[in-house]
C-alpha cells in the first residue's frame, strides 16, 4: 500500500507541473475554479461534533450524484433522524442542487482534493464514523486516509460503466489496493456488481439494490413546477416545445437542422436548448445567428425581466432548470448521445411522462437505455435524419407520445425503493460502529 501511494503521490506532483498553470489561466480568464479553490484545498469550517453526535460524510460529485444522495439521505433520516449528514460535492453545480434539494445535510462542503495534507486535515475535523461515495469516485489519498483512521468507505448506487471499468482494469495492479478497502458496496446492476467483484472486492460486500434516482425523480415531479416555468417563459396552455437537454459540442448544429425542418409542419413549435455545460452560451449565441435563428432569447434575460415575445429559441445558460423545463416538453431529446460522450439522464425526460429520444453513444446510462428501449417507452436514433424522422412521427401523433410517455412514468414509479435499500445499508454500518 505505502509503495503505491508514494507512487501515486509522486505522479500527482509531476502533473500538478503542468496542470495548476492551466486552471491559473482559467481562473484568471473566466473565474472558473476562483471560488471553489480555497474549499478544495480544505478551507472550510466544519464544527466539531457535539456530544454524543452521530456523524456521517456523504460525497456526491455533481448534480446527478446529488439527485441519488438527495433520496437517500432522505430515506437515512427517516429512519435514523438523530445523524448529522456532511455532504460533498466536486462541482458548484453539484453544490448549488444539494442547497436546493437536500435541506437534511448538517453541512455543505466541497470535496478537498486529492493531497495528503488537505484530505487528513479535513477528515479530522470532519471526523464521520462513515464515509459514503456515490456512483465509484475514488481518490487515493482520501481512501488511505480513511484506511488509517479505521473510517469505512461505502458505495451507494455504485456504477462501473463499461468505459470505466476498461480504465481501472488496465491499472488493476494500482487501484485493486483501494477496490479491496471498501467496506461495502450497493451497485444498481449485476453487471456493475460482476465488475466490482472483478476488481478485487470480495463478493459478500458486494449488493444489487437498483437506482436511487428513480425515487428522487419521482418525488421531484409536480405540475406546480412545470406550469411556473411555462408562465415566466410566456408559453400558452398547450403550445408544443422542443426541448434539446443536456446537449454537447456537435449535437447543438443537429437539433438545429432537426429544428428548421420541423417547423415547415409546425411552424408555432419552440425549441428549447439546455448545454450540458452553460459556459458555451456564447458559442451557442453565434451558432444561433449562423444557422439563421436570430430570433432566441436567453434563460438569464427571461429571469432578468425580459420577456419573451417573438422569439422562437430559448438558450437556457442557468444551471438547474432542465428537470423542470422537462415538464413543458412536447417532445424531448437527451444529449451527450449523438457524440461520444457517454449519454445523459434520460430518467428525468421520463419521470414527467415524456419520451426520451436519444442516440447511440448511451454507454454510462446502458441500464437506463435498456430499460426504456424494452418497455418502448424511449427511442434511441442514429444520426440526425432519424432524429427529424422520429421527433415528427411523435408531433403527429399526440396518441403514440402518450402511450409511451405512460410506459416511460412507469418505468420510474415500478422502479423505487433503491434509496431505503441504500440507507439501510448505511445504517447498518453505523449501528456496527456503534457496537
Amino acid at each position: 500500500m505505502s509503495t503505491v501511494i508514494c507512487l501515486y503521490n509522486f505522479l500527482l506532483l509531476i502533473a500538478l507541473v503542468f496542470i495548476l498553470p492551466y486552471y491559473a489561466v482559467k481562473s484568471l480568464t473566466t473565474g472558473k475554479y476562483r471560488r471553489n479553490l480555497a474549499a478544495r484545498l480544505g478551507r472550510v469550517r466544519v464544527d466539531p461534533p457535539s456530544p454524543g453526535e452521530r456523524r456521517l460524510w456523504i460525497h456526491a460529485v455533481s448534480v446527478g450524484e446529488v439527485t441519488a444522495a438527495a433520496a437517500i439521505i432522505r430515506a437515512l433520516k427517516e429512519g435514523f433522524p438523530q445523524v448529522k449528514v456532511i455532504l460533498s460535492t466536486t462541482t458548484e453545480t453539484g453544490q448549488e442542487m444539494a442547497r436546493r434539494i437536500v435541506p437534511e445535510a448538517g453541512a455543505l462542503i466541497y470535496f478537498p482534493l486529492d493531497l495528503p495534507f488537505v484530505v487528513g486535515s479535513l477528515l479530522d475535523r470532519v471526523r464521520p464514523e462513515v464515509v459514503v461515495l456515490t456512483e465509484t469516485e475514488l481518490w487515493p489519498n482520501f481512501l488511505a486516509a480513511c484506511r488509517r483512521r479505521n473510517i469505512p468507505v461505502l458505495l451507494v448506487n455504485g456504477r462501473l460503466s463499461e468505459r470505466s471499468f476498461k480504465r481501472y482494469r488496465q491499472t488493476r495492479w494500482f487501484w485493486g489496493f483501494f477496490f479491496t478497502g471498501i467496506a461495502g458496496a450497493g451497485m444498481i446492476g449485476e453487471m456493475d456488481a460482476r465488475r466490482l467483484i472483478e476488481m478485487g472486492v470480495e463478493g459478500d460486500k458486494v449488493w444489487v439494490m437498483g437506482n436511487a434516482k428513480y425515487d428522487a425523480l419521482a418525488a421531484r415531479v409536480e405540475v406546480s413546477l412545470a406550469r411556473q416555468a411555462r408562465a415566466l417563459i410566456g408559453l400558452k396552455e398547450g403550445e408544443e416545445v422542443f426541448v434539446a437537454g443536456s446537449t454537447h459540442r456537435g449535437e447543438e448544429e443537429v437539433v438545429l437542422s432537426v429544428y428548421r425542418r420541423l417547423l415547415a409542419d409546425f411552424p408555432e413549435l419552440k425549441l428549447i436548448i439546455v448545454p450540458r455545460h452553460i459556459e458555451r452560451t456564447g458559442e451557442l449565441i453565434d451558432l444561433c445567428r449562423e444557422k439563421g435563428f436570430s430570433d432566441f432569447i436567453t434563460y438569464r434575460e427571461i429571469l432578468g425581466g425580459k420577456g419573451r415575445t417573438r422569439e422562437r429559441v430559448i438558450l437556457v445558460d442557468v444551471i438547474g432548470e432542465l428537470f423542470k423545463l422537462y415538464g413543458l416538453a412536447t417532445v424531448v431529446f437527451c444529449g451527450g448521445s449523438l457524440v461520444p460522450r457517454g449519454g445523459q439522464n434520460i430518467l428525468e425526460a421520463a419521470a414527467w411522462g415524456k419520451v426520451p429520444l436519444f442516440g447511440p453513444y448511451m454507454a454510462d446510462f446502458t441500464l437506463e437505455k435498456e430499460l426504456l428501449t424494452r418497455l418502448r417507452g424511449g427511442i434511441m436514433v442514429q444520426d440526425g435524419q432519424e432524429l427529424y424522422e422520429k421527433l415528427r412521427e411523435l408531433l403527429l401523433n399526440p396518441e403514440l407520445r402518450e402511450e409511451m410517455g405512460g410506459r416511460a412514468a412507469q418505468a420510474v414509479l415500478q422502479n423505487r425503493g433503491a434509496a431505503r435499500r441504500y440507507g439501510e445499508l448505511i445504517l447498518s454500518f453505523l449501528r456496527e460502529k456503534n457496537a
